[in-house]
């Protein structure tokens, strides 16, 4: 909560109306250009309370018409109407003129570069000039350009400095070893030349004219034409990011133009903006694009440049405005904070709030402040150098705003708080009495006691006294001291390095020193009587204020040394006893820490679990006992939602001690309706309240500690025994607490001492607390809840039953306990909670939630809004009705709104037992209830209608009663038919029986279940005609051995057949033999074969196959094989079976069936034989392969030898393989030996026949040991071969080298006598003659 404290400026009796503010951008200097009508213009310098400074006044006969200040040098340039242009320098006063003849009308236009080594000055008369200016301020010289545009200068902006390199992070990363920051420090190496040291400046600038032009002038000082808009630029905002130049012009035209780098502008887009236009219209622009427009209107406008958004900003007149107030100007401070001038002497406020939803988009919103007042027009704005400072030019005086962050103080029962600059709020909570008391000077700060009151206003620190409902003053010195504390009747004030204790006249009593070290005393805080002192250096200490002087407690602190990263102290707190420290810091980067510090012997550093305190207090007189109000960490109080901010306050109470450390004593949200918290004296917290929520100034309140609702005025031994006890029962020091307690006998305190259970989860001891309070119900239901899993849940239980309604609710959704919580909610008569909590999270009890709500509903006497939950929890069809009983009307036509079914046939039975029946059946037909409309017509004796209805809608219930109706009547043939349809069967087949109509009867019969079929054959049995139908139909009802029995004795051979169908291997054995003898004497070997298969008798069922040639299919094969755990054939019979089942299958053709059965036999060489008969040589590969014996390996591979085996690699190779498996080594040899010979007779090829004779004479070789002397000749013969192949081979490859050789070889080979089996003549001849005709030697 702020204030403005207005502070008029103390403007010469010689200076007239101010006409022009100027603040400096980093030091407090305000600059003012007034006019006055007989003497003429002036520029005076103030400071920040308004002070004039003597020696910086300038008078001129003329007026001034710009002010400038340098970004950073306290110097101002000043333009005059004439064309003059000074530079004016703070605090000396030294002025510098620019030379006569470079302006000659007046100054419009003055912008300095960013650094200042720069400035531009422009005229009416369309002449500008660049001036440099060195490191003091001094101008160098003639100017370094001077150029006529000819048409009046309006705007100038100088381009931003592109980024500079960072040399600290640059630094940082040379010393770690990087290479190119290590160039990049090295000229030489560099391919850049090096880098900027700090930022560079930008020296490039845009100039506008009154005629619509823009000239870009770059660091040369040349100057070319940019752009050109239609009428006088007022404003232009350059953006860094987007290389965007926007212009807006004296008509409110925005327009936005690209900037190539070739300096070519590009329109990208124009729009008209609202208001009105002219010179009347002030204009500012953000940093980040927002366009912000007064024209003279009751509202001020906002244009979002960056989002192409748009909108307007009112007054609001319930906090101060008036009626048709006009904004005259605007500005707008990086804090944040926007203000605007009205035409009543009103500065308007805006706190900009960024807010993000929870898709996490972001939207800015204003919140409008309470206004400041000044007297007459207000014409100006600008915010100062600091943030909380605002110069506000009117039609009557220049006020400096100076926002102060109100103060407030509690000590010893007594609290203030400021209300207005110069208005406290005083309230005494041992009288109950409150005052509101006016002050003569503004109020910075104020410290209570219970006899004093101590005011200070920057200079000068009054004493007052109560005395009565008002103050008086009891004394008054001078200081300026920046902080400020009271005990007793001592006044703590500070000056550099030392503490002042004075008396409340402003005598110096003692003096606490502080070293230049350990830095000037910046906070004070007194605690009981104990005062703790914090420097600026980061040094806290401790004095003993309980003797007459105050004396040091321990030694200094240097928190620099503890804390890491620390850059100030915020606040310095101890306890009552003096014995724990509490600070709150911000770190280097004027960040606030979220780690709070405690007793620093220790070096308790906490965090408190994703928050940060914002403020701390100690109690006042129960040592132990820290409160400090926290918010979440990522919050901005400057940028983030003040609401938000406010919602989201925890106040946190801790044990504090130096055995156990930091013990959460309890959390609770800081109340809406409060501000902040004030302090904390047992039993109460004192907040301070909003303005104009307490009522008749009441600006503190206090609000009971959660232990001590219902105990605030008990005495101090119950007090005390109430804080020992949650202090132990927070540590879990059960024997303790109870022994704090257990001479309490209020019924109130154990009620408290139950509450404290709640926030400690102790239902032990809750038990103990329910048992001396007497409470039985809430014993009760504590001992029924023992049976919930979850903790949290009990305890719920128990904060119910105390009335801690909101803790149960937080406590039901922290263990997820939805069913329990709505029936909570339906329990507090929170329905719309309960209905939400059963729609959103457990979604099981929905319906009935709907239920119970509407049933209150009802109750509560709201039928209407009772009728839609009804229909949620779909009980209206029930409900509804009874419900609207009495009300008829209403009810006929909400069943005719909701056209359900079951409505109208409710409707229609409330309509029948009224005797009105054509509305029955009308209902009744509405609701498609055939049964009703047929009972109905037959009531009325409509028969035939109720028939046709019947027969219509087929309905079965309808039907059965019309057929009911008809066999009352005699009318059977009806009457079975409308049995049948409703599907009565066994009724219509009593009809049929009684009636002898036997020819509807076998239908029937089939219709029905088995026991009517079971019923109508008797019937044919007995009566002994249509024993075909009677057969049937036992064999339809099951019982086919019945049916059997009868159709043997009536010789029913078709009926036999399809009973027959029916029979399988769970029918009786003896009944399938008669049946399979049945069919071999009726030539049906088939059906009689899968009979004996289905009795089990497989060698029978095999032999009447092979008898009768039957031809064995897969699926006949499949039912003849038994299963191996079959427990009718042992292992040997079921392999003897399934040989013989592959031998007929063998005699059949059936080589696969057969390979089948034999492998399933064990028989793996048959299974290959078969299989080899098939000729499917992938599966004879394939079974080869999984085989794995040396006989099939062999027969396999004897197989494949019969194929083209000579085109096929892979066949090769699986032959190869199989006589290796096989170790068939003699028949591998000759296998390579065919091979051989293949090779020399179709190809000639002699040099594979070699390799393949290479691999015939190993296998043998290995072979040798095995057959004796017929491989030995074997070998022998193959090596003679061998040895041949090998001459001729040689022969023909040393025929380019030496061809007599060659043919001397040949000619020894034709010698040979066994040399054909090897080598063929005709290819040795062949082989000469070719090289013959190659060498010519045709003779």
């Amino acid at each position: 909560m702020a204030v403005y404290f207005d502070h008029r400026v103390e403007a010469p009796d010689s200076s007239g109306a101010a006409v022009l503010i100027s603040w400096h951008s980093s030091v407090c200097v305000l600059a003012v250009g007034s006019v006055n009508a007989s003497t003429g213009g002036c520029v005076d310098l103030y400071l920040q309370q308004g002070e004039h400074i003597e020696l910086c006044h300038v008078e001129r006969g003329f007026s001034p018409s710009l002010l400038q200040w340098h970004p950073t040098k306290a110097l101002l340039a000043v333009g005059w109407e004439t064309g003059e242009t000074m530079l004016l320098s703070h605090p000396s006063g030294e002025h510098t003129p620019l030379p006569n003849n470079t302006h000659t009308a007046c100054i419009t236009v003055l912008e300095w570069s960013s650094n200042g080594n720069r400035l531009v000055t422009g005229d009416q008369a369309g002449v500008m000039a660049v001036w440099r200016v060195d490191a003091r301020g001094k101008l160098q010289g003639s100017p370094l350009i001077k150029h006529d545009y000819s048409n009046p200068l309006t705007c100038c902006i100088f381009r931003p400095p592109p980024p500079a390199e960072d040399v600290a992070m640059l630094a940082r990363a040379a010393v770690s070893g990087d290479e190119s920051a290590l160039d990049m420090f090295n000229w030489k190496k560099s391919n850049k030349g090096g880098f900027a040291l700090g930022s560079q400046e930008g020296l490039a600038f845009y100039i506008s004219t009154a005629d619509g032009s823009v000239y870009s002038v770059d660091e040369q000082v040349r100057s070319v034409p940019l752009l050109s808009v239609e009428s006088a630029v007022q404003k232009m905002w350059y953006s860094k990011r987007r290389a965007v130049l926007a212009v807006v012009t004296d008509s409110l035209l925005l327009s936005h133009f690209s900037l190539g780098p070739e300096g070519i502008a590009q329109e990208i887009s124009k729009v008209k903006l609202s208001g009105r236009g002219g010179q009347h219209a002030d204009i500012v622009w953000t940093e980040n694009g927002l366009l912000i427009t007064a024209s003279g209107e009751q509202h001020i406008r906002l244009w979002d440049v960056e989002l192409d958004d748009h909108y307007a900003l009112t007054l609001d007149e319930s906090l101060g405005f008036e009626k048709g107030e006009l904004l005259n100007c605007v500005s707008f401070c990086t804090s944040k904070l926007l203000a605007a001038g009205t035409s009543r002497g009103r500065v308007a406020l805006w706190h900009m709030v960024t807010v993000s939803d929870q898709k996490g988009d972001t939207k800015i919103h204003w919140k409008l402040q309470t206004p400041a007042e000044v007297e007459g027009n207000v014409s100006q704005l600008q915010w100062g150098s600091s943030s909380h400072l605002l110069a506000v030019c009117s039609s009557s005086c220049v006020v400096i705003l100076s926002e102060h962050v109100m103060c407030s103080h509690y000590s010893q029962q007594m609290a203030a708080v400021q209300l207005t600059p110069t208005q406290l709020s005083l309230a005494n909570f041992n009288t109950n009495t409150h005052i509101t008391f006016h002050t003569d000077t503004h109020i910075r700060a104020v410290q209570v006691t219970k006899d004093m009151v101590t005011v200070w206003n920057g200079k000068y620190i009054t004493v007052y006294e109560p005395s009565g409902q008002t103050l008086h003053s009891t004394g008054s010195f001078q200081c300026e001291s920046p902080a400020l504390a009271v005990h007793e009747e001592n006044i703590y004030t500070v000056e550099p390095n030392r503490v002042q204790i004075r008396t409340p006249q402003g005598t110096v009593k003692q003096l606490l020193v502080f070293s230049e070290a350990e830095g000037n005393p910046t906070l004070l805080s007194v605690c009981g009587s104990y005062l703790a002192v914090g420097t600026d250096t980061c040094h806290v200490r401790v004095f003993d204020l309980t003797c007459r002087e105050a004396k040091a407690m321990g030694v200094m602190k240097n928190l620099s040394e503890l804390i890491p990263d620390l850059g100030a102290l915020r606040s310095v707190k101890c306890n009552a006893s003096g014995n724990q420290l509490s600070i709150l810091i911000t770190q280097v980067k004027k960040k606030k820490d979220k780690k709070l510090y405690l007793n620093l012997r220790t070096r308790c550093e906490v965090e408190l679990a994703g928050r940060c305190p914002v403020s701390q207090f100690w109690d006042e007189n129960e040592s132990r006992l820290f409160v400090c109000e926290t918010v979440p960490v990522n919050s901005d109080l400057h940028s983030s939602s003040q609401s938000q901010i406010e919602k989201d306050v925890l106040v946190v109470t801790f044990f504090v001690t130096q055995e156990h450390g930091l013990l959460l004593q309890d959390s609770q949200p800081k109340p809406a309706t409060l501000l902040s918290l004030l302090a904390l004296d047992t039993p109460y917290y004192y907040y301070i309240c909003k303005l104009g929520e307490g009522g008749d100034q009441v600006m503190v309140v206090r609000r009971a500690l959660r232990d001590f609702v219902g105990l605030e005025s008990c005495e101090k031994q119950t007090r005390d025994a109430m804080l020992n006890f949650s202090f132990y029962l927070t540590i879990g020091d059960m024997d303790e607490a109870f022994k704090a307690i257990k001479l309490i006998k209020s019924e109130a305190v154990w009620e408290n001492m139950a509450r404290m259970c709640v926030k400690s989860h102790r239902l032990d001891v809750a038990r103990v607390c329910l048992g001396n309070m007497g409470n039985a119900r809430a014993a009760r239901a504590l001992r029924d809840a023992e049976k919930e899993p979850e903790v949290e849940a009990q305890v719920a239980v128990l904060a119910t039953q105390l009335g801690m309604l909101e803790d149960a609710e937080r406590l039901y959704k922290s263990c997820g306990r939805f069913d329990l919580l709505n029936k909570f909610y339906q329990a507090a008569g929170q329905w719309q909670q309960a209905v939400e909590t059963a729609e959103t999270h457990d979604r099981i009890p929905l319906r009935t939630t709907y239920y119970s709500y509407a049933k209150h509903l009802e109750a509560m006497g709201d039928k209407n809004l009772a009728l839609v939950y009804f229909e949620k929890s779909d009980t209206h069809r029930f409900e509804v009705p009874r419900m609207l009983m009495e009300d008829n009307l209403s009810l006929e036509i909400y069943i005719n709104k909701m056209k359900d079914e079951d409505l109208y046939k409710w409707w229609g039975h409330y309509l029948e037992s009224q005797s009105d029946m054509e509305a029955a059946l009308h209902y009744y037909d509405l609701a498609r209830d055939y049964l009703s409309q047929v009972r109905v017509h037959c009531y009325l004796g409509n028969i035939q209608k109720a028939s046709e209805i019947a027969n219509e809608t087929g309905n079965r219930a309808a039907s059965y009663h019309v057929a009911r109706q008809y066999e009352g009547q005699d009318e059977i043939s009806q009457s079975v038919h409308f049995y049948t349809r409703a599907q009565a069967y066994n009724n219509a087949i009593r009809l049929c029986k009684e009636n002898n109509l036997d020819e509807q009867l076998m239908n029937l019969a089939l219709l029905s279940n088995p026991e009517d079929m079971m019923d109508t054959a008797m019937y044919y049995e007995e009566k002994g005609t249509h024993m075909d139908r009677a057969v049937m139909l036992y064999h339809k009802a099951g019982h086919v051995s019945k049916a059997l029995e009868l159709a043997f004795a009536t010789e029913q051979f078709g009926a036999l057949q399809l009973i027959a169908e029916d029979l399988n291997e769970n029918s009786d054995p003896a009944l399938l033999a008669r049946c399979s003898d049945f069919f071999i004497k009726h030539a049906q070997y088939q059906k009689a074969v899968e009979l004996l298969v289905a009795a089990k008798k497989y060698h029978e069922a095999l032999q009447l196959c092979l008898d009768q040639s039957l031809t064995i299919t897969e699926d006949l094969a499949e039912s003849l094989t038994v299963p191996k755990d079959s427990s009718h054939l042992s292992e040997a019979g079921r392999k003897e079976l399934l040989e013989k089942i592959a031998d007929c299958c063998m005699r059949q053709g059936n080589y696969h069936l057969a390979t089948k059965k034999y492998t399933q036999a064990g028989n793996k060489i048959k299974a290959m034989r078969a299989l080899l008969k098939s000729g499917d040589t992938e599966k004879i590969v394939f079974f080869a392969g999984v085989s794995r014996q040396k006989e099939i390996y062999v027969m396999a591979a004897n197989y494949l030898q019969s194929l083209d085996w000579r085109n096929d690699a892979e066949i090769m190779k699986n032959i190869i393989g199989f006589y290796t498996k096989g170790r068939a080594i003699d028949l591998l040899a000759g296998f390579y030996e065919a091979c051989a010979e293949v090779e020399i007779d179709d190809y000639q090829n002699y040099e594979k026949a070699y390799g393949a004779l290479t691999e015939a004479c190993k296998c043998l070789t290995k072979a040798k040991g095995r057959s004796g002397d017929e491989a030995d000749s074997k070998l022998l013969i193959l090596t003679q071969r061998f040895g041949l192949v090998k001459r001729f081979i040689q022969a023909r490859r040393m025929h380019e080298e030496d061809p007599v050789e060659a043919v001397r070889v040949c000619e020894s080979l034709l010698e040979e006598k066994d040399l054909n089996p090897a080598v063929r003549v005709g290819d040795v001849y062949g082989f000469l003659v070719d090289r013959a005709v190659l060498t010519s030697h045709l003779q």
